[in-house]
């Protein structure tokens, strides 16, 4: 009985792709729940050392930020193997937050200074650095696992890998939901360690699993590079993969324009850094509960059922839903739960169902292209939103009204797009072919 529930839910894994599927969540907990902690720290202590109004001017700055950051990440592949490239990054980026936490002691650049102010760089550096963070490293795990998962497997055991994040971001999430027992500091040392460990696990990954199963689909043609903008031309000249940066950020306008109402509307009921950084961490358990649960029974079951192009419209509709929810009720619970459930939804559905699209592609649209679509388009729809933000910062009853007309208006587009995207990958998978 158990056996055939496992099997309708979850499809039949064979011994392989539990092993290796296992270790892929294993490695994404870590990550995950790294993020996790410094995530539902970034604006407490932002709000802390510069001020929570800047945040909008923050998102803005990241835009340019990141340009120069998938510069570098472009030439970083072609230098290094995809493992090693996630190795290398992991040991950066666990050095940098152990850094962080070191100075946020310090008694004028940090929390020894109690008075908020524009001109303190060290806090815009913290804001900046896990914006990067995150930017880059998910993206690159990703990719990671595209490069070497073929579709039909990937349908049953992606949901395994999102499990291991959401685990990860639950419990990430609980411990800074109680940053005022643990302390700022201590979180980010524990993010920072977490963040190391990700080291280890991908070793363990490429000793455990064979390599028979860490083969994906690649095109049989090689051609000539491009240099560090080959990425940006791929991106501009494939529709297949112009469509995909379209619904790998169109959400992220929509999703910044009412996560940033959400925060002004907290800062007022929880206005210490310690209390608004505990409201993160108790958004974050249950954003990330919802994601689990959804990612143990249903992501792997739509998927197999009703197919990739199913999923891809299904978020978008959801969201359309919530939008209005938060049009005709904008108070902090109502604005804070219809967050709750598109976000664990996107964890859940949207993300998988996303990093599915790279499958029949080659090395060079997963991680090059990825990387302009990951960090200069998901920072670009973040600037975006932050702008829109921005522009009717000082009227909060106009941000409501044209957001939410702009949010409606985008909701549309992305819906022809996860339609033309969903049948490409259907024609593509169905007939073995790739884009280049």
């Amino acid at each position: 009985m158990l056996s055939r529930l496992v099997g309708y839910l979850w499809g039949d894994l064979n011994r392989q792709e539990i092993k290796k599927f296992s270790i892929l969540g294993l490695t994404f907990f870590f990550l995950i729940g790294s993020y996790w902690l410094l995530r539902t720290q970034k604006d407490a202590i932002f709000k802390s050392i510069v001020g929570l109004d800047y945040q909008p001017t923050a998102k803005m700055i990241s835009w340019g930020f990141v340009i120069v950051l998938v510069l570098v990440y472009s030439k970083l592949v072609d230098l290094f193997t995809k493992n090693r490239l996630l190795m290398v990054l992991s040991a950066f980026y666990g050095a940098g937050f152990l850094a962080i936490s070191f100075f946020l002691n310090h008694p004028t650049i940090g929390f020894g200074n109690p008075i908020p102010n524009p001109n303190r760089w060290f806090g815009w550096f913290v804001y900046l650095f896990i914006e990067s963070f995150g930017s880059i490293m998910v993206g690159l795990f990703w990719a990671f696992v595209t490069s070497s998962t073929k579709s039909d497997s990937a349908k049953k055991g992606f949901p395994l890998i999102i499990a291991g994040a959401q685990t990860g971001s639950i419990l990430g999430s609980f411990m800074s939901a109680n940053t005022t027992y643990f302390g700022n500091v201590f979180i980010f040392q524990l993010g920072a360690l977490g963040i190391c460990a990700i080291v280890p696990t991908v070793l363990l990954y490429l000793w455990i699993v064979p390599k028979s199963e860490r083969t994906g689909i690649e095109g049989a043609s090689k051609k000539p590079k491009t240099g560090i903008f080959e990425g940006l031309l791929i991106l501009l000249s494939r529709p297949y993969v112009f469509g995909i940066f379209v619904l790998a950020t169109i959400y992220e306008v929509i999703g910044t324009i009412f996560d940033f109402q959400m925060k002004v509307l907290a800062n007022q009921v929880y206005p210490t850094k310690e209390a608004f950084a505990a409201y993160q961490g108790m958004y974050g358990i249950l954003t990330n509960s919802l994601a689990l649960v959804f990612a143990m029974v249903g992501t792997s079951f739509l998927m197999r059922r009703f197919g990739l192009r199913f999923c891809l419209m299904l978020f978008p509709i959801a969201t359309g839903c919530v939008v209005g929810a938060i049009y005709f009720f904008p108070v902090l619970y109502v604005v804070t739960g219809a967050l709750i459930v598109i976000k664990g939804l996107s964890y859940a559905l949207n993300n998988p169902s996303k990093e599915m699209m790279y499958i029949p592609t080659t090395k060079d649209v997963r991680f090059k292209a990825k990387g302009w679509i990951d960090m200069f388009g998901g920072r670009s729809a973040k600037g975006t939103g932050s702008y829109i933000n921005n522009f009717f910062a000082g009227n909060a009853s106009a941000l409501l009204m044209y957001g939410t007309l702009i949010s409606f208006g985008l909701v549309g587009v992305w819906l022809a797009v996860a339609s033309f995207v969903g049948n490409k990958f259907k024609h593509l998978t169905e007939n073995d072919e790739v884009i280049s």
